[in-house]
């Protein structure tokens, strides 16, 4: 038995090693940790990882973190006098195709927005940095110098050593059974010694997570799937320098060692574990060697390294590794237990994240909230839907099968489809919707003209993508005449009770103590100052509000508000996102449609823009919103969805004499574009303020009132801005902008793109981004600039705009 504490203030539930970085960075911190492992350190997925470590990731902060795991093992021998194995002796990414070195070239780009550089290759350049590859298919490769290999084992009890040495307690030998939940919070862990209570749980138990924090109601979508790799002998001309190998036309990766090779791949046809749960007692086990289902990823890798065919195979590796239905891993407190946090799902790349996930998951654990924007892995990015095992486990090998897939700009998953539907899912099928997905839910992202023989069905391209036209005909549709877009899909919550105004007041930047009817555009603020929603509030009567945020964000903006809610307040959130179908009816002869289909007077003067009332369209009680995304003259229609299909019915007869067109989601990011409105978990989030994002306006710093934020914007408002958001434009209509392109300011980089796309109204690429600059950002250093954005590699001379490239004045939606 072991010595059991009866309490202790974080438990780390997990020893692999990302539980024990987490426990390394708590201990710095000066917290009194416990780290229980059922079985040793190591003994689950850790042991057996390959230890490849690459930096670069498409989110500046996930690199960001990638890079501190690399600045951590650099010191972490030295510190704790453990051999780690840890060498940083680069990573090379080949490109076998036309379109994979379209995308290497934008990666390097990428990497020097982010700070890295990443050197570009030919075939023969890289094959002398690994001179065992046959490179008669590699048109060029990209080179990060400071990527690196490690030892898992070794850095993780490296790892221990430091958290111990810093205060942490290990116990291994210890299972936790259950949580102990009440009132939604936790309190405690049952074990198979006995009770402990804590203040907060972080559980690190890879694939075992999922089905401990079910136990309490938390959901952890992941799925164990089987990851192979062999070892071979002592191959001739491998040295300890030899890079890291990644070669996604092949499917493959490589590194050294002891004068060998590891080498193993991503298989198009990958197998989950095939029970439910992965049993207790699976520590350091590993399955049969499948040589059958290995074959293929074989065959591949003799074709690059010829000297294969003839080496000695040590070993094969058949292990499970967690992964997840997006391909990212996932930190953060559960929304639905408070004090619970979760690091897991970290899909065969824990070993390069553990560092930096450790450190950002302490500091959530500390300070309540994390360093800095981590949406990208926020657990809080899934909902409901993926609490069920069969869709998680489809979405997961689908995500598994694409690993070294080109990542194609707006591509979409095609598993576990359609789920949930809008009433008129048939209805838009029928008129040529090609659908997207968010969130579970069916989305028309544009409209074919089946007329005229266009299939509903993306083709993607790092240029011009094959909706390219379609797109831009719904956009002039909505500039011209007029759109309907279903936007069902809106995640929409009403805030009730006695206090909802006082509650509201606290959390919303901007005045929501307005009269029933009023409309509210508003963020809702981290103490930081940063924007952690950005949506809309309607107030109904005295004590209820509507609240409407994007699909994606319902998980995440529902629980910053229900968190916020000041403590002895009669306010209550309820979701209600099931109950309203949404037709956005956009465009100048918005108002003519509308009035049209109902009695109701709809002029400027009886109904404003961001007002709000009730209204009879085909018989049908709809809320109607006069509010827009999209620039232009419109209103929200929320219907009750029994109502929704003879809504749309009425709206599409009577809108035909006026052009009325079917849109999508496609169309409305270039529309946003152009009026230059920004998009959460792109242009603003976490890590901005209002006063950097130009959105001051929507804050009530003016006013006396206390609110979320308000003293960190405050003191922001007397110093100058050393970062603002501005847009940018390029003449040449063949450039094509996607975000995260590198901005230059007299040849200087100052930052990069959040967004790109193309604004069909004035013909350019368009794109946004912070100019960055330590001795403040205004508008005469903005205006003086000579700018240009690095496009995969070349240089593109940009145009800078502060204010929106159509509409500036904002005319149209208030007409």
């Amino acid at each position: 038995m072991t010595d059991l504490p009866k309490s202790a203030q974080v438990i780390v539930v997990g020893g692999g090693i990302v539980g024990c970085s987490v426990a390394y960075h708590l201990a710095k911190r000066g917290k009194e940790v416990l780290l229980l492992e059922r079985h040793q350190l190591t003994a689950g997925s850790t042991w057996h990882a390959a230890g490849l470590v690459g930096q670069l990731r498409t989110n500046a902060n996930i690199t960001r973190l990638l890079g501190y795991s690399v600045e951590l093992y650099d010191k972490l021998e030295a510190e704790t006098g453990y051999a780690t194995g840890w060498k940083r002796n680069g990573g090379l990414r080949l490109a076998c195709n036309p379109d994979r070195w379209i995308e290497v070239k934008r990666q390097a780009t990428t990497a020097r927005s982010f700070g890295l550089e990443m050197q570009l290759l030919s075939a023969k350049e890289a094959q002398a940095l690994w001179p065992l590859m046959n490179v008669d298919d590699v048109i060029g490769a990209a080179f990060l110098p400071t990527d690196g290999q490690a030892n898992p084992s070794d850095i993780t009890q490296a790892l221990a050593k430091g958290a111990r040495l810093a205060g942490a307690k290990f116990l291994e030998g210890v299972s936790v059974t259950n949580l102990i939940v009440e009132n939604g919070r936790l309190l405690g862990l049952l074990t198979d010694q006995g009770r402990i209570e804590c203040e907060k749980a972080v559980l690190c138990c890879g694939q075992w997570t999922a089905r401990l924090a079910a136990r309490a109601g938390a959901c952890v979508p992941l799925t164990p799937v089987r990851h192979q790799y062999i070892v071979t002998e002592a191959i001739e001309g491998v040295t300890a320098s030899l890079p890291t190998l990644r070669d996604p036309d092949r499917l493959t990766y490589y590194k050294e060692e002891v004068g060998g090779l590891v080498m193993g791949g991503y298989e198009p046809n990958p197998i989950p574990w095939s029970e439910t749960h992965v049993p207790d007692d699976f520590a350091f086990r590993l399955l049969e060697d499948d040589w059958e289902h290995f074959e293929p990823i074989m065959s591949l890798a003799l074709g690059r390294v010829p000297a294969l065919a003839s080496a000695g195979v040590k070993q094969m590796i058949n292990g499970l590794e967690s992964f997840t239905p997006d391909g990212n891993w996932m930190i953060g407190e559960t929304p639905e237990v408070r004090n619970l946090f979760v690091g897991a799902g970290f899909n065969a790349f824990g070993i390069a994240s553990a560092g930096g996930a450790g450190m950002a998951l302490a500091e959530w654990v500390a300070d309540g909230e994390p360093p800095f924007d981590l949406w990208a892995v926020d657990i809080r990015r899934f909902g409901p839907h993926h609490q069920d095992l069969g869709w998680v486990r489809n979405r997961t090998l689908e995500a598994y099968a694409r690993h070294y897939a080109i990542a194609w700009p707006a591509e979409e998953y095609g598993s576990g489809r359609p789920l949930r539907r809008s009433p008129l899912y048939d209805r838009l099928q029928q008129r040529g919707a090609c659908f997207g997905e968010k969130m579970g839910f069916e989305r028309p992202n544009w409209f074919a003209d089946l007329s005229a023989g266009e299939v509903p069905q993306d083709r993607y391209s790092y240029n011009k993508p094959g909706w390219f036209d379609a797109v831009g005909r719904e956009h002039h549709a909505c500039r011209d005449r007029a759109a309907l877009f279903d936007q069902t899909s809106f995640a929409k919550a009403l805030l009730v009770g006695r206090d909802a105004e006082a509650a509201l007041s606290w959390i919303a930047a901007n005045d929501v103590a307005k009269p029933p009817g009023s409309v509210i555009y508003t963020q809702m603020l981290n103490r930081k100052g940063g924007i952690e929603c950005d949506l809309t509030v309607t107030r109904l009567e005295r004590d209820r509000y509507y609240i409407v945020t994007g699909t994606g964000f319902a998980t995440h903006d529902f629980d910053w508000i229900e968190r916020s809610i000041p403590e002895g307040l009669d306010a209550t959130l309820i979701n209600v996102t099931s109950s309203n179908a949404v037709l956005a009816l956009m465009g100048p002869r918005a108002r003519e449609i509308l009035s049209s289909c109902c009695a109701d007077d709809v002029s400027n003067a009886a109904f404003p823009f961001m007002t709000a009332r009730e209204i009879k369209v085909a018989g049908a009680p709809v809320t109607a919103i006069r509010v827009t995304y999209v620039g232009e003259l419109g209103w929200e229609l929320h219907v009750p969805v029994e109502f929704a299909v003879s809504v749309y019915d009425r709206l599409m007869e009577a809108g035909a004499p006026f052009g009325l067109a079917n849109a999508g989601y496609r169309a409305i990011e270039s529309l946003r574009l152009e009026k230059g409105y920004r998009a959460w978990g792109a242009d603003i989030g976490p890590d901005h303020t209002p006063l950097m994002a130009g959105l001051g306006w929507a804050v009530k710093l003016k006013s006396n009132q206390a609110f979320q934020g308000r003293e960190a914007l405050e003191q922001m408002s007397k110093e100058p801005l050393s970062r603002r958001l501005v847009g940018f434009s390029v003449d040449d209509p063949e450039v094509t902008l996607l975000g995260r392109e590198t901005i230059y300011r007299d040849g200087e980089r100052v930052g990069w793109l959040s967004s790109g796309g193309f604004g069909y109204t004035i013909g350019k690429a368009i794109g946004y981004g912070y100019v960055r600059h330590a001795g403040g950002v205004d508008e005469e250093f903005l205006r003086k600039g000579s700018y240009e954005l690095d496009v995969a590699g070349e240089r593109i001379r940009a145009c800078v705009s502060l204010t929106p490239f159509f509409d500036p004045r904002g005319l149209r939606p208030r007409a």
